[in-house]
């Protein structure tokens, strides 16, 4: 068996009055993550440490976002993209440990939603998920609620 390590990191702006998307979950909040397809920096995080175990570049070289087709896209079919990407070299995911950081609104209540989302999406165990969050204590463009913050880490394994 061989297994990999990967890391993604993304992070996007936040606007007034644009929906906000987090783990496929939409959550209330007076401004949202802007980008060119739905914006959800956790699943964008996810994917780049899916493609980055499998060294196979990172999300924007596969989805450009110069490209219609992935305007406005949900990132759950991104997510399910770079799935099915890893599977044709032959691996498929051990765990993902991922990391969220923003002021505002508060994650943990809905984490359960995107644990749930995830899983279901790319047919893992929700116990195979880890999803937390953080604030940045009120300093820089995260603590003045300009813009929000995903890291994540998987392990991939090909048998």
């Amino acid at each position: 068996m061989k297994i990999k390590v990967g890391f993604g990191f993304d992070v996007h702006q936040l606007k007034e009055n644009h929906p906000f998307i987090m783990g496929g979950v939409k959550l209330e909040h007076h401004a949202g993550a802007f980008g060119h397809s739905d914006a959800d920096v956790l699943l964008h995080a996810i994917c780049d440490a899916l493609l980055g175990a499998a060294n196979m570049r990172d999300i924007g070289y596969h989805f450009s976002n110069t490209d219609n087709r992935w305007k406005g896209i949900s990132s759950m079919i991104l997510l399910q993209e770079v799935v099915k990407l890893i599977g044709e070299k032959g691996f498929s995911i051990g765990n993902i440990d991922a990391m969220i950081c923003l002021e505002a609104p508060k994650i943990n209540p809905h984490i359960p939603a995107m644990k749930k989302n995830i899983a279901e999406a790319i047919s893992i165990s929700e116990d195979d998920i880890s999803i937390k969050a953080t604030t940045n204590e009120q300093m820089g463009f995260i603590g003045r609620q300009e813009g929000v913050v995903a890291y994540a880490v998987c392990l991939i394994e090909k048998y």
